[in-house]
Formats: structure tokens, C-alpha cells, sequence
């Protein structure tokens, strides 16, 4: 299970990073109701945090934002998805108990963790540049400023020199 194809099922909903129920079961190699049945079976593991269901609101922002075909009582899905955190998802393979499902949690917490170290970095960097940022503003201003007059200074030598005198030709 490659990191980039589980990276594409990860969602952000309510701030969270989340896994929908259909797409976990796409990769559980289940049947979504199977799924959502063992979650309502074993729902003192699955705190709020854990899992939520997304509303028709959400849902439609997703379909919209990522062309999916399914709409509700329409031919697709009937009921909402299950949005699944990265500590729900952790504890579906708990509750699946499928040598499958073990798998795929493994390569799902290792996606979520490259996640959260790219999302690290790339605050880390952020940080870097503002402080460079603030600490060489005002020599940039300056170098700007010097850039500016050297370019000014070069286009008016460049008028003076190109431009036709006026007056009369002294005769050599």
C-alpha cells in the first residue's frame, strides 16, 4: 500500500484530518456496511474524537470539491459517511481484527505521521524565513533602494547620451 494512494483518501473536515468510512473500506477490502456495523457494535471504542458523522452540508462540499459521483438517496450512498480520525482509524483494526485490516492500518498511521512531519517541516521553514525576513528587512530596503538609484541614474546617462542636440553644427 503506497503512502500516496492512502495520502489521496485523507480529508480535512472540521480541522481535522480525517478517513471516510467508504474509502477505509475500499481499503479493509470490505463492505462499507460491515464497517459502519462494527463501529455501532463496539461504540464505547469510538469516543467523539475518534469518529463523527459528516453532515449533508460537508458532504456536498466534499463531493463538489473532489467530483464524486455519489449523492444521497440518489443511486449512491444512503446514509453519511463515518469521517475517521487518525486515533479512529488506529482503532478500527482493533475492532476489523483481519490480518488485512492490520495492514492497512500500518500503512495508514505511516501515512499520517509523513503528514504530520511534512506539516512540521514546512512550519519549521515558515518560521526560518520570517525571522530572516525580520532580521535583514531593513538591509533589503536598503539594497533595493541602491538597485533603484544605480537603474535610475543608468536610463537618464542612457537619455542623455541618445538624445539629438539642438543647435547649431560647428563646421570642422
Amino acid at each position: 500500500m503506497e503512502i500516496a494512494q492512502i495520502h489521496q483518501k485523507i480529508y480535512e473536515i472540521r480541522g481535522q484530518k480525517v478517513m471516510l468510512d467508504y474509502d477505509l473500506a475500499e481499503l479493509y477490502e470490505i463492505e462499507t456496511k460491515y464497517l459502519k456495523r462494527s463501529v455501532r457494535n463496539n461504540l464505547d471504542r469510538f469516543p467523539n474524537d475518534f469518529f463523527f458523522e459528516i453532515t449533508k452540508e460537508e458532504f456536498e462540499i466534499l463531493r463538489c470539491n473532489f467530483s464524486t459521483s455519489n449523492n444521497l438517496n440518489h443511486g449512491g450512498i444512503r446514509y453519511l459517511p463515518f469521517a475517521f480520525t487518525e486515533q479512529g482509524v488506529s482503532m478500527l483494526s482493533s475492532v476489523l481484527k483481519s490480518k488485512k485490516a492490520i495492514e492497512v492500518n500500518i500503512a495508514i498511521m505511516r501515512t499520517f505521521v509523513h503528514i504530520r512531519q511534512f506539516a512540521l517541516s514546512h512550519a519549521e521553514l515558515s518560521t526560518q524565513l520570517k525571522q530572516l525576513e525580520q532580521k535583514y528587512d531593513k538591509q533589503f530596503d536598503d539594497i533595493f533602494e541602491a538597485i533603484n538609484y544605480l537603474l535610475k541614474k543608468d536610463t537618464q546617462e542612457k537619455t542623455i547620451k541618445n538624445r539629438n542636440k539642438v543647435g547649431y553644427k560647428k563646421e570642422e
